[in-house]
């Protein structure tokens, strides 16, 4: 009994070991989540969106309310010369408008006439108003305007960021599944030179054939052999290419295992992984393209700092007038009798600093949308040019299958005849050549498809869901 649990435990672990070994597939649609999700750099793109929510709340705090105390208090030889105390509330709003709360209270032998106020003090409210330059847009309303359209530009920059890295992504995927399929097809041939070399060797053994067929079966099969090598090289390159894409939550990198293996019936799912949509017009830009979103919003952020720079050129004239009282707790103690009022004013007689700034601004929103209408026009033809390639890379695939299946039947024809007698290894050989040469070109025009669905897909600025 102990010898039958002995060698039921040895089987079930073997059989465990090998399950751990088998292959499992690593979908595309799987990978570009794993990506998205957790690659360094789509988080960066996550923290742009963070960076410019900060951005408006610091514009935003150009119009906190604000409380400002000023004390002075000088006393020399027993003698208090002045004890000052202003202190003031302030409530900025839009449009140049401010409103203003104040309280002071100042003492003493040697103070300014002008300071003089009531023995309990002096309170004051009022406004102030830019009815020059700042009355419309002022640097504090410019900034905040400046900093929503960030806001905006960040979530266009974040989806470039995620565009381009799945983009880069995609193509590692795409030659690790290239050479992972040239390993196939040469551990296929490998077996298929092997069993021909095990038959011509019995064949010359009984004399058969002639002995120095089986020093070419045995080249065949050598050649193979380095063939198969160098492409489990080229996987081992390629597997660790496409570890760089692959991160866990906590910022730790992934090695991906060599049980590992891609999709390689990828191609019916590969338009939904990529999330390209089905009806597409070639050389047509689908509306919020990330990229001309971002140029547009920055063309709007121009403009505002255009506006800002015309705005310069009115005069400052900045108005204020305030309530006096003693008792701010009585409403009927504001009297219009009592008031503190003021105008400034100032304007600068050239004007040659704000002109300049001026014609900068209105150059650097020329330079934008000239920038634009290129970059528009580039976007059209990058994508209609991805769509002529896939549409002659679908031809070329349709051919390449033609002709894997003609040399197929070649092969097996040549086979076939060299069993009647009346035909050599050379002759077999040269057609499996041909066959592998013609299966490496079918993968490769494979390979060139895949990279044009993935410019595709980057020219059209898509972001894939992660579900």
């Amino acid at each position: 009994m102990k010898n039958f649990l002995g060698i039921l435990f040895l089987f079930y672990g073997q059989a465990l070991l090998a399950q751990e070994q088998l292959p499992e597939v690593l979908t595309f649609k799987e990978y570009l989540a794993y990506v998205k999700q957790f690659h360094p750099v789509a988080r960066q793109a996550g923290l742009k969106l963070s960076m410019a929510e900060a951005e408006l709340l610091r514009a935003r705090g150009g119009f906190d309310p604000k409380i400002e105390v000023d004390y002075d208090r000088k006393v020399f030889k027993n003698t208090e010369y002045y004890d000052i105390l202003n202190s003031t509330f302030k409530i900025p709003t839009w449009y140049g408008i401010e409103l203003k709360a104040n309280f002071e209270q100042n003492q003493g032998i040697y103070l300014n006439p002008e300071r003089t106020v009531p023995t309990d003090g002096l309170f004051s409210a009022g406004i102030s108003v830019d009815v020059g330059q700042g009355m419309f847009i002022n640097k504090r309303m410019a900034s905040l305007r400046s900093a929503k359209i960030y806001r905006e530009q960040s979530v266009a920059a974040r989806d470039l960021m995620v565009n381009e890295v799945l983009y880069n992504a995609a193509l590692a995927y795409f030659d690790w599944l290239r050479v992972y399929n040239e390993m196939i097809i040469y551990e296929g041939f490998l077996e298929n030179a092997s069993e021909r070399f095990k038959g011509i060797e019995q064949n010359a053994r009984l004399g058969e054939i002639p002995a120095i067929d089986t020093v070419e079966a045995r080249i065949s099969v050598q050649s193979r052999t380095l063939d198969l090598e160098q492409a489990r090289v080229d996987l081992v390159k390629e597997r660790l290419d496409l570890s760089n894409f692959l991160w866990l939550d906590n910022n730790t990198p992934v090695e991906l295992q060599p049980n590992i293996i891609p999709e390689v019936g990828i191609l019916p799912n590969i338009d939904k992984a990529l999330n390209i949509p089905a009806v597409i017009t070639p050389g047509v830009i689908p509306e919020n393209h990330p990229r001309l979103r971002s140029m547009e919003l920055s063309l709007r952020a121009l403009e505002v700092n255009r506006r800002l720079m015309a705005n310069r050129l009115l005069p400052a004239i900045n108005l204020e007038y305030n309530f006096l009282t003693q008792k701010p707790d009585q409403l009927q103690s504001f009297y219009r009798e009592n008031y503190k009022a003021g105008v400034s004013f100032s304007f600068p007689l050239f004007l040659r600093k704000e002109r300049g700034e001026l014609r900068l601004a209105n150059f650097r929103i020329q330079d934008a949308e000239l920038d634009l209408k290129l970059n528009e026009r580039q976007l059209e033809n990058k994508i209609l040019a991805a769509f002529q390639q896939l549409e002659s890379y679908s031809i070329q695939t349709q051919m390449a299958g033609e002709m894997v299946k003609n040399y197929n039947l070649m092969l097996a024809a040549e086979e076939r005849k060299m069993s009647f007698g009346e035909s050599s290894l050379f002759l077999i050989n040269t057609r499996e050549i041909r066959l592998i040469e013609a299966r490496l070109k079918q993968n490769e025009i494979l390979n060139k498809f895949l990279y044009a669905k993935a410019m595709l897909f980057r020219d059209l600025g898509i972001v894939p869901d992660e579900d």
